[in-house]
């Protein structure tokens, strides 16, 4: 029974690589339509090039505070959160697609840590940032893909405007 245990976790194991690499090359193939590291959300922002910082609560209820956010396209954006919630969220910014993808791979591997320049996960009390550049007139989507927090109504959208 235990070689069955094992050779289960190594099949999940490996589903998940499979997925995380699938994940890694739609990303990389999207990244080269208008230029690298930009993507339809925009592009990972520069700390030095920071137009405006904006506070961002992950609040008790599962809602972000605010939850409506509006900026001005070729804004770089300091998103500082803070997680005064009781239980550990996450702040992801996406198109509706891609945050929909992502929360059903969240969903099998609730534990799993994100290293991506878009994306924070926090613990209750902690703080943290996400710098963001915004390059399209568009509206982009961000919410919590922790399990139950994204069905809860933990997201929300940045409105970004002409200049």
């Amino acid at each position: 029974m235990k070689f069955s245990t094992s050779i289960l976790s190594k099949s999940s194991t490996l589903v998940f690589i499979a997925l995380l690499a699938a994940s890694s090359a739609a990303s990389a193939a999207g990244a080269h339509g208008g230029g690298h590291g930009e993507s339809a959300i925009g592009k990972p922002g520069v700390a030095a090039k920071v137009n405006r910082t904006i506070q961002v609560e992950m609040a008790n209820g599962m809602r972000f505070k605010p939850s409506e956010i509006r900026v001005k396209k070729g804004e770089t954006i300091r998103f500082v959160l803070k997680n005064t919630d009781g239980v550990k969220h996450e702040f992801s910014l996406g198109t509706q697609q891609e945050l929909l993808e992502h929360y059903e791979v969240m969903k099998k591997f609730p534990d799993m840590e994100h290293d991506e320049p878009n994306k924070i996960s926090l613990a209750p009390g902690k703080r943290g940032e996400v710098i963001w550049h915004f390059t399209k007139t568009t509206a982009v989507d961000f919410a919590c893909l922790h399990p139950g927090h994204f069905d809860a109504g933990m997201k929300g959208q940045v409105i970004v405007a002409a200049k």
